[in-house]
């Protein structure tokens, strides 16, 4: 990167923290949005009966992964037209969204018809016999939305590079309304619907996700029509196809590396029990509710460093790089107190008060979000880390951190302290904060130490 022009403006991190939250604070909104899609299928299910929240637990955290390792087609798309656009080349906006579209859409084909065969592998993992068959049902409806959620997650990350997060955040509002509306209608048989229990949760998913790839793509071509994104949409760019290919393919396997993780501690949580297993899908719900915050300054932050990289400035990148890390401390800071204050009523809208097995989940939950309470820091800091690295685009060496931090240290301590230890679920969970504190410190000593210094 070249030497930095001194005679650029710079903003204050004041007033790049003022930015970052005008653009964050909807990203954000528009993730907590997404995620009462599926918190509204964890609360109802819940609500249902204890095995549909073990299996939805358990099938949404597989499902998860899978999206989450063909989104990084979609979140390539972030820096590239972010630097484009401070590049003023309007064309190289389209050509980065349109074969971001082309990747996403041919990774949902691809792994689409793996969801039709999960029972066996839930089985296979040492699951309860019908925690296994419920988790298939649901599979199976999830498999189905895979291909419009992965271009929903497109078409968001076009539409933050671009600084429109308020389009974002309406769509995903009325995308969770229609999930809330659908799934108590289908899951419980109300409103002369018929009663299908997890089955109609994942209609409800389906149906939202395919109708919010409709409106996302209806405003996104009316926000910037001059970008004209499905025009000629069959033909291929082969350049921009490669470059979107190299900068998402570490990006998909990072956050692979992250979301396995927590997969692998959910399939570890079943070990210990159906009870366990459901305290921790719920506990993980929350502790993901308030990460939504981190994740949406975190691809603020990659919006603006991406900015600051395509104009050469390096005060700018570390100007707003440290208002997006005193935003995010000050949000884990609310965090923890609010989940050492008050763990029982926040687990307990999750149980059915009725329920029998509800003691014994707001116990265990209550203890798994006081260590959840632990990890928001390093939880927090290594997103931060990964959206300013990102906006950089450098994406290859974080993935390699993220791998060595996540599966050859966190998950292994889990074992360890879960099994070996015999601290079960709190083992399990501590297990997660070391990885995550180690993927926290390396990501950002190769950030600051790299990026934000002069040449």
């Amino acid at each position: 990167m070249p030497q930095t022009d001194l005679t650029t403006p710079r903003e204050s991190v004041g007033a790049q923290a003022r930015t970052l939250m005008a653009l964050g604070l909807p990203l954000a909104g528009s993730h907590l949005a997404q995620m009462a899609i599926v918190t509204t299928d964890t609360l109802m299910i819940g609500w249902y009966d204890v095995p549909s929240l073990a299996a939805l637990s358990l099938a949404g955290a597989i499902w998860f992964i899978i999206f989450i390792l063909g989104s990084g087609f979609a979140w390539a798309v972030m820096p590239m037209v972010a630097t484009a656009l401070a590049q003023d080349n309007e064309r190289q906006v389209r050509r980065a969204t349109r074969m971001s579209l082309w990747l996403s859409i041919i990774y949902a084909l691809a792994v689409t018809p793996a969801f039709f065969f999960f029972e066996p592998i839930f089985l296979a993992m040492g699951q309860d016999p019908e925690v296994s068959r419920l988790g298939g049902i649901y599979m199976m409806w999830l498999g189905l939305s895979m291909l419009p959620t992965m271009l929903v997650a497109v078409l968001r990350s076009y539409l933050s590079a671009l600084e429109l997060p308020r389009i974002i955040l309406g769509v995903t509002i009325f995308s969770a309304v229609l999930n809330a509306f659908l799934n108590y209608a289908l899951i419980f048989g109300n409103w002369g619907a018929p009663e299908l229990g997890i089955k109609g949760a994942g209609i409800a998913s389906l149906v939202g996700s395919t109708l919010g790839f409709v409106l996302i793509a209806f405003f996104a071509i009316r926000a910037r029509p001059e970008h004209e994104l499905f025009r000629n949409f069959h033909k291929p760019d082969w350049e921009f196809f490669g470059r979107v290919f190299k900068l998402g393919w570490p990006i998909g396997l990072t956050n692979f590396a992250e979301t396995g993780l927590f997969a692998a501690s959910t399939v570890m949580m079943g070990w210990v029990g159906t009870i366990a297993l459901a305290a921790h899908g719920v506990a993980l719900q929350i502790a993901s509710l308030t990460f939504m915050m981190h994740l949406g300054l975190s691809q603020a932050i990659t919006v603006r460093a991406g900015r600051a990289w395509g104009k050469d400035d390096r005060m700018q990148l570390k100007a707003a790089c440290q208002a997006a890390m005193l935003l995010s401390m000050i949000v884990a800071a609310i965090t923890v107190v609010v989940f050492l204050a008050i763990p029982n009523q926040l687990i307990g809208q999750f149980v059915d008060p009725n329920d029998p097995h509800r003691p014994a989940i707001l116990a265990i939950g209550a203890t798994l979000l006081a260590c959840a309470a632990l990890f928001q820091l390093v939880d927090a800091g290594q997103v931060m880390a990964l959206g300013m690295l990102r906006g950089v685009q450098d994406t290859l060496i974080p993935m390699a951190i993220a791998i060595i931090s996540y599966w050859l240290v966190g998950l292994p301590v889990s074992y360890v302290l879960g099994f070996t230890f015999g601290l079960e679920g709190v083992g399990i969970w501590l297990g997660l904060t070391v990885g995550l504190a180690c993927a926290c410190v390396m990501m950002h000593a190769r950030f600051w130490g790299r990026y934000t210094t002069s040449l």
